[in-house]
């Protein structure tokens, strides 16, 4: 097979109709081979003839999509300089579109012989890892749009593309796992039943199930093992025909979509699946170790890990910069995705040692005009020295705010002090986002994510339950913030069991209430549990998928969520685009956007504040405080309401403020009842008397003013 010369742009393999042109960058290699196989494995090597700005390139024509190919790489072999060159590993295309195969972790895959690391393997790698493949860039897209929605009219649905659709009776079971099955109808019902416009969807980059869980029989189900940033993971295509994982992950994106929801996507760019010193070799380690890794500058054969993976992205590189773009443009031009949420985002801020926030990376974020558009989400934090950024990301970001997390949990579990605290946080987190330009949408505020407790675990458990991980449950955190209520884990006792049910509503109600954009865990608004595992990376079992026969079971709680989140997307007082002021928007007014008062109805003092042991305070939103402006430019008005939380573990009397505040007022959500919008509310006048009962969150919407 001739090569024409092809071209170096764009990287990796590029069907056009006639044929397919390859390019693969690598400033090490002294040659490159391209290796195509036949479906019974047969290998044919490609020499490339033309070399660009270190780009290597050819062009095949009748090079066909359903083309399984690789690389191999000639050039320098010196771990301790950090050279890892070695054309008998068949090395897997960074650019890859679609990945075939697996790897069988056959020693042949290492690039050193086992139990000898400094002794170099020359065994052929290509019966026992993955390929690429060549995939039909041509979609029918219809009329697909995009939904847009605005940040703080988001309501997003953390979600895993296997554990979402595994057990539910509704998806074919042909389906279940897959995209496909994600974009059933059955599931599409569900999430329009509870108001959700986005879901979050965990790692889908290809990645591989480490060598060590599959050795203890389990598997990386997380999906934070990335090997491919193109290439959608294929075993959740329910479809087998080779790259057929490109257009049902399409047709996933077009169906959610045209039910008006968003698919944002988890992404992993701050590691590989080729891990530490001792991990093989499957793409980039043989392509360009240097260029792609970040290495210990005094013994260059180990790598950097701020990710506590076994290896780091060398985002110093232009090339690696270059593919971590090209890799978010794809999704974003071809696969027509809406956002992302940046695992461990305080690595790539990594411009030396310490985090930088104006990083290259960053830097280049703001000005692409593709990427700079979508939601863009940074988990901010990484396991290095500094590695806590919450608050600290570019205005252009928002971020997932462990800070209202935490503060939620200990509010709700009645820990000292936190009043002030849970303030700051159920208004948008303005000590955070205010100081740099950011809105109140900048929080992405969650009590739980995949990474802990479920929110049915975060009220059942003190103590985390990891022994089915096979770690002697050393894994997983040990500060949950969790409480129990009195007895740990699954109990019939009706008392414990209604509190657990309010405490549950405490945190739906409280998230999706608060200033910012709510996030949900899967199967949070049916009570799931994980049995107390708190670590469910290694769990692709019923323990982690979702248990549909709890929608059944707990169809009230399911109820009240997507009351509470309808609720929100009513009033814009509860998603407002600006920050709480303090005081009246406009001369003459004599009530100020948000006021705080004790149960008694006196305003909040200082001392109050500082007092370190109060459990209860109301809040005052005022509908006419709203500084935004509609899409006309006309001042947005809402309802007023007061929002009255109870921490307390008994009933506190509270006095229902009046004069200018208002003069009558109606219950509108009450999580002691789980009512949402009842169809009686009950109704208080200023001044009366209501009994907040303990660990609740009562709303009041003002029906008449003095």
């Amino acid at each position: 097979m001739r090569p024409w010369p092809g071209t170096p742009y764009p990287l990796g393999a590029t069907y056009d109709g006639a044929g397919t042109n390859f390019a693969v960058f690598s400033e090490a290699a002294s040659r490159v081979d391209l290796c195509l196989f036949d479906a019974d494995g047969t290998e044919h090597r490609v020499r490339m003839p033309e070399v660009d700005g270190f780009v290597w390139h050819c062009y095949l024509p009748g090079v066909l999509p359903g083309q399984y190919y690789g690389y191999r790489v000639t050039g320098p072999h010196d771990p301790t300089s950090g050279q890892r060159c070695n054309p008998t590993k068949l090395l897997l295309d960074p650019y890859a579109k679609a990945v075939g195969g697996a790897v069988d972790w056959d020693q042949s895959v290492f690039g050193y012989t086992f139990g000898e690391p400094e002794q170099r393997n020359d065994e052929d790698s290509a019966a026992h890892t993955v390929k690429g493949v060549v995939v039909n860039p041509f979609f029918d897209w219809a009329n697909d749009r995009p939904p847009k929605t605005p940040y703080n009219e988001t309501v997003i649905y953390e979600a895993h593309v296997r554990g979402l659709t595994m057990r539910h009776p509704g998806v074919p079971e042909e389906l279940r796992g897959t995209y496909a099955g994600l974009s059933h109808p059955a599931v599409i019902e569900h999430l329009q039943r509870l108001g959700v416009t986005a879901i979050e969807l965990m790692p889908v980059h290809q990645f591989l199930h480490d060598h060590g869980l599959q050795e203890r029989g389990l598997r990386n189900y997380w999906g934070y093992n990335t090997i491919a940033f193109f290439a959608p993971h294929a075993e959740y295509a329910a479809q087998t025909a080779q790259g057929a994982q490109v257009a049902e992950f399409k047709a996933m994106v077009r169906t959610l979509h045209e039910a008006n929801i968003e698919v944002i996507l988890d992404v992993v760019y701050n590691h590989t699946a080729e891990g530490n010193h001792l991990g093989p070799t499957l793409s980039m380690r043989g392509i360009d170790n240097e260029a792609y890794y970040r290495l210990v500058e005094d013994d260059q054969r180990y790598y950097m890990d701020y990710t506590g993976t076994g290896n780091s992205m060398n985002v110093r590189n232009p090339h690696t910069l270059q593919l971590i773009m090209d890799s978010l443009r794809y999704w974003v031009t071809e696969m027509r995705v809406d956002g992302f949420r940046f695992d461990l985002a305080a690595t790539l801020a990594r411009e030396f040692y310490d985090v930088d926030r104006l990083s290259a990376f960053f830097d280049i974020v703001q000005q692409d005009p593709v990427i700079s558009q979508v939601k863009l989400i940074a988990e901010p934090w990484d396991v290095g020295p500094g590695g806590y950024q919450v608050g600290n990301f570019p205005p252009l970001w928002t971020e997932w705010n462990g800070k209202y997390r935490d503060t939620v949990r200990d509010f709700w579990r009645g820990e000292p002090a936190t009043l002030g605290e849970f303030a700051s946080r159920i208004t948008g987190s303005s000590d955070l986002y205010q100081e740099d330009g950011r809105k109140p949408f900048a929080s992405i505020n969650f009590v739980t994510a995949h990474d802990g407790f479920t929110l049915n675990d975060l009220v059942s458990y003190n103590d985390k339950h990891n022994e089915a991980n096979g770690e002697d449950n050393r894994d997983g955190a040990d500060d949950n913030r969790s409480w129990n209520c009195g007895v740990e884990g699954p109990t019939d006792d009706a008392e414990v069991t209604e509190l657990r049910a309010r405490q549950r509503r405490n945190m739906i109600a409280t998230t999706m209430l608060s200033q910012g954009v709510p996030m949900l865990l899967h199967g949070d608004e049916m009570a799931r549990t994980q049995d107390g595992n708190n670590n469910g990376y290694c769990q692709d079992s019923e323990l982690s998928w979702v248990d549909w026969s709890l929608a059944e079971t707990n169809t009230d709680l399911i109820d009240f969520t997507a009351g509470v989140v309808a609720l929100r997307a009513r009033h814009p007082v509860f998603r407002r685009r600006r920050f709480f002021a303090g005081r009246p928007i406009r001369r003459g007014d004599e009530l100020r956007d948000i006021a705080w008062f004790t149960p008694g109805g006196q305003e909040m003092s200082h001392e109050d504040w500082e007092s370190g042991f109060g459990r209860c305070i109301v809040t005052f939103l005022n509908g006419e405080g709203i500084p935004d402006l509609d899409a006309r430019g006309e001042r947005v008005t809402d309802d007023s309401f007061l929002l009255c939380f109870n921490a307390h573990h008994e009933d506190i009397s509270a006095i229902v403020p009046d004069g200018d505040y208002g003069a009558e007022w109606e219950v509108v959500l009450d999580t002691a009842t789980g009512e949402v919008s009842a169809p009686q509310p009950a109704k208080y006048s200023g001044k009366s008397e209501l009994v907040l009962p303990s660990r609740s969150l009562i709303v009041l919407r003002r029906t008449g003013s003095e």
